[in-house]
């Protein structure tokens, strides 16, 4: 019962926000007593913070299969994108937002696993495009991953890029054609550029 009631908590707040559904919500969508919930989750809190944790958890698994593959670094970080688009249901209600500003101190503890899941795998994605020629030599691999990560972050902020405006599918490919133009050599420009035009 409880993975159940994660299931569909993570269901619901993905697509209506953190701070709009209610418990009434979850327990109507399952059929189930409000009381039933209670008994596996003190408080709506202690809810999202499985949710989100158990959301973390499936994307962090994808990001170290995809990783696992060994794919041209270029192709890499767009499929991480789609993964990571597809299990946020394109973000429409905003959820890593709205956990910042109405659970933050869920959002500093997901900050903190996110940004040792990403440094890693943005670093090792940078040494392997410095290796093959399609990423500057000359790059600070510890000055770039950070910035990436950090990035990630502020995109989401729904008052710096307001949805009417952007996707945020929009703002994700902005972002990384602009973090891949400027770390690029011209051998990788053409490759971003016969992935961006076999992609359109």
């Amino acid at each position: 019962m409880r993975e159940k009631i994660v299931h569909h908590a993570v269901e619901m707040f993905l697509n209506y926000g953190f701070k709009s559904v209610t418990m009434d919500d979850i327990a109507n969508a399952l059929g189930i007593s409000k009381k039933t919930i209670y008994q596996h989750f003190d408080n709506k809190t202690k809810l999202v913070e499985a949710t989100v944790m158990h959301v973390f958890e499936i994307i962090s698994e994808g990001i170290d299969a995809i990783c696992a593959l060994g794919k041209n670094p270029i192709e890499e970080i767009y499929e991480i994108k789609q993964f990571v688009m597809t299990h946020l249901k394109d973000e429409k209600s905003s959820p890593q937002y709205q956990l910042q500003k109405y659970y933050p101190s869920i959002s500093s503890n997901l900050k903190q696993k996110q940004f040792e899941v990403m440094q890693s795998c943005v670093k090792a994605n940078l040494e392997r495009g410095i290796a093959m020629g399609i990423y500057r030599p000359n790059l600070n691999v510890e000055f770039i991953s950070r910035i990436y990560f950090n990035s990630m972050i502020a995109i989401k902020d729904k008052d710096l890029f307001p949805l009417q405006y952007f996707s945020m599918n929009e703002i994700m490919e902005y972002f990384i054609e602009y973090h891949l133009r400027g770390i690029c050599t011209s051998r990788g420009r053409d490759t971003l550029n016969q992935f961006i035009n076999d992609q359109s």
